[in-house]
């Protein structure tokens, strides 16, 4: 599909911003701001508000690129005289603090927000004169004003970066006329919508496509590839029948459990070595993600204790609820590696590594970690005395082979389709914001812009 350019076009002098429509406006922010505002720290529940209560938003509220109100914590009675700047209508909600991904993300507010209101970590941006909230929206979706918000929190923290409010005031930006501010924004609200939908699309299509992988392991382990085979009580109510000819243990008949590492601890005076060690952000569901690896010094004669061997399988003791139990074999591709506390290695002896990864990737191993875990608010973890009680079973060796063979042809199909569903999410997105760019930016003229389909009704 292609657009129209303008007529006209001069250069500026502003790297961020190349050549605009002649009859365009080159502004600092500060030219086309009314006035800034920022909220109050008051003491919250991790709860929206309801009917009749005070809402503070979260900086969350702007993370997808736009203002979603539902993104807010309840205000506990005893700070409702403290709260300020009430959400209104027809402003641009900027977080000044946050991740350098997230830092200057902002999302307009169409039309004010009853009870709702601003924490310190949020501007309500006012606008005045013939600026319209949405095209500065669209704006703040492009390069070159990622560009100015990188430049300005250069050299701030590496996690938690800082936008002042000065230096947010002397971005630069091209402003058409109001008309035609009103013009892209209605243009981009279109395109990008349908944009959108292919995208939810897709990644509707991804989550049925990890759930058919999930089924295929979890039916694999428990009920096996023969319809007609004899069936027998497992004794565990929440597992069901499992094939007749299939052993039923306890993990810790068939494995050992090896506890990880704890940092922190005082080697002073004793001869250490630095050894890589795993962490929970390498022991992901169904692989390994070695990309960074950190090392930690231990003393030598500790090494053996924890030391990982080819053949375990690494487990997740705990952290989000998705992290449970998650993990994968591990194949010595490091040696030697040691891994910390919150990852365990548990060592087969009765049974084969990839038949167990496949039975800790279950659902009903799932639900068994889950079942058998602390948890506080969104998080969990479980014993090593608690995961060795885990209910195994065990198909006879010639079978585990072909299950595993059927796992592994299932899964690759499943994880390919998976693959060119998120390329297709990736392309979608980048032409969502090529799109924003070239429209917000002048370099294709939407004035008139008629959608093909409404041109041929016409």
């Amino acid at each position: 599909m292609s657009f129209p350019r303008h007529e006209k076009y001069r250069d500026v002098g502003v790297d961020c911003l190349g050549q605009v429509p002649s009859h365009w406006e080159v502004h600092r922010l500060k030219n086309l701001i009314g006035r800034i505002e920022s909220g109050t720290s008051v003491n919250s529940v991790d709860t929206p508000a309801g009917e009749g209560e005070l809402g503070v938003l979260k900086t969350s509220c702007v993370y997808r690129g736009q203002f979603d109100p539902k993104e807010n914590k309840a205000v506990v009675p005893e700070e409702y005289g403290r709260v300020s700047c009430p959400v209104v209508g027809g402003t641009l909600i900027v977080s000044r603090m946050n991740t350098p991904d997230l830092v200057g993300a902002a999302g307009v507010v169409l039309k004010s927000c009853k009870n709702l209101y601003l924490p310190d970590r949020l501007w309500q941006v006012h606008f005045a004169g013939e600026v319209a909230a949405e095209y500065i929206h669209y704006w703040t979706n492009t390069l070159a004003y990622r560009t100015q918000v990188e430049m300005a929190c250069a050299g701030t923290s590496s996690s938690m970066q800082n936008l002042g409010q000065d230096q947010f005031c002397d971005f630069v930006l091209a402003r058409p006329p109001l008309f035609e501010q009103q013009a892209i924004a209605a243009f981009l609200d279109r395109e990008t919508a349908k944009i959108d939908a292919l995208v939810e699309e897709q990644r509707r299509l991804i989550e049925l496509l990890k759930e058919k992988r999930q089924t295929v392991i979890s039916q694999a382990v428990t009920k096996g590839l023969d319809p007609n085979v004899p069936m027998k009580d497992s004794g565990v109510e929440w597992l069901g029948e499992v094939p007749a000819h299939w052993d039923l243990v306890r993990l810790k008949f068939v494995a050992h459990v090896q506890t990880g590492i704890a940092k922190g601890k005082d080697n002073a005076g004793k001869a250490t070595v630095e050894v890589p060690y795993l962490r929970v952000a390498n022991v992901q569901d169904g692989y390994l993600d070695l990309d960074e690896v950190s090392t930690i010094e231990i003393p030598v004669d500790d090494l053996p204790r924890y030391r990982l061997l080819a053949g375990d399988v690494l487990m997740n003791e705990g952290g989000d609820f998705d992290k449970l139990g998650r993990g994968h074999v591990w194949d010595g591709s490091i040696d030697p590696c040691i891994h910390q506390n919150h990852v365990f290695a548990v060592r087969p002896i009765g049974i084969t590594p990839r038949w167990l990864n496949a039975i800790t990737s279950s659902d009903y191993a799932q639900f068994y970690f889950m079942s058998r875990s602390k948890q506080s608010t969104n998080l969990a973890s479980i014993s090593s005395t608690n995961l060795m009680e885990l209910p195994v079973v065990i198909p006879p060796a010639f079978e585990q082979q072909a299950l595993l063979s059927h796992i592994d042809m299932q899964r690759a199909t499943c994880d390919s389709l998976i693959k060119s569903g998120q390329g297709a999410i990736q392309l979608l997105l980048e032409r969502r914001s090529a799109l924003i760019s070239a429209a917000v930016t002048g370099k294709i003229d939407v004035r008139r812009w008629v959608p093909p389909a409404e041109a041929i009704a016409a």
